[in-house]
């Protein structure tokens, strides 16, 4: 059976505590991350892999709506909330479905079993084996999609940030500093969090404050990494794992 891989948003936790428990009675949803926080949801949906998010509309960040007419498309959703008003609009944004707290098990069903079916429909045929040839050829494997920018929640806005743009990240006590080629984004984030979100081939930690992306490395001298004229330390725990990345790019 095709399972779904869902997220559920919503800022208030008995709600969530709802959506879980009715998630785990469907054999073909699986729920891979509930979150108070609609950024970090619309980071995993643009990253891609979500089929189903289940997505409160009065969020204190970002509303429902917003949340969809960023997302542009990608994923499926069902709106979980208490107001009514909002039909109309949110079907002109494509939503799968729209409930009405307090949400009846009977009713989540009817909503989850609709996506399922559409997407086993929408789902591709396998085609038939092709006969064995005389010579064989290993395909080359498919291109996966790559994430090329982020949201960050700043004093007043929700910024995309392209990631092409960064130069480094540097870490403070209670929010990260994010250096771009044209600007300095500060947000209330962690460096673990942040570490996590960006892609592993393109950015590397080099220090307990700092983040930085490899092709924007103008130099290296002994523990110090030079970019757009900004000097940055490696720490003793990451020294061995930068320099096994810059070895693999050494001539």
């Amino acid at each position: 059976m095709m399972k779904l891989k869902c997220i559920a948003v919503d800022d208030e936790p008995l709600a969530l505590d709802i959506i879980e428990d009715y998630v785990s009675k469907v054999p073909f949803l699986e729920l891979v991350k509930r979150t108070e926080n609609a950024i970090e949801a619309l980071q995993l949906v643009q990253a891609g892999g979500i089929d189903l998010v289940f997505l409160d509309i009065q969020m204190p960040d970002l509303t429902g709506i917003q949340f969809l007419k960023i997302a542009n498309g990608k994923s499926n959703y069902i709106l979980t909330t208490a107001y009514s008003q909002y039909a109309l609009e949110s079907y002109d944004l494509n939503v799968s479905d729209y409930l009405l707290k307090p949400i009846a098990f009977d009713r989540f069903y009817k909503a989850v079993e609709k996506v399922h079916n559409q997407l086993q429909k929408a789902e591709p045929v396998a085609p038939a084996p092709e006969p064995p040839q005389i010579q064989s050829f290993v395909s080359a494997p498919a291109p996966q999609q790559v994430q090329d920018f982020i949201f960050v929640k700043t004093e007043h806005k929700i910024q995309k940030i392209q990631l092409d743009d960064i130069l480094y990240i540097e870490g403070l006590k209670d929010y990260i500093s994010i250096f771009t080629k044209t600007e300095r984004v500060i947000t209330l984030q962690n460096m673990k969090k942040m570490e996590e979100t960006l892609p592993k081939g393109d950015f590397i930690r080099v220090h307990k404050s700092y983040i930085i992306a490899l092709d924007k490395i103008e130099s290296i001298e002994r523990s110090r990494i030079s970019i757009a004229s900004k000097i940055i330390p490696i720490g003793d725990t990451y020294r061995d794992e930068f320099f096994k990345r810059i070895d693999g790019k050494n001539i």
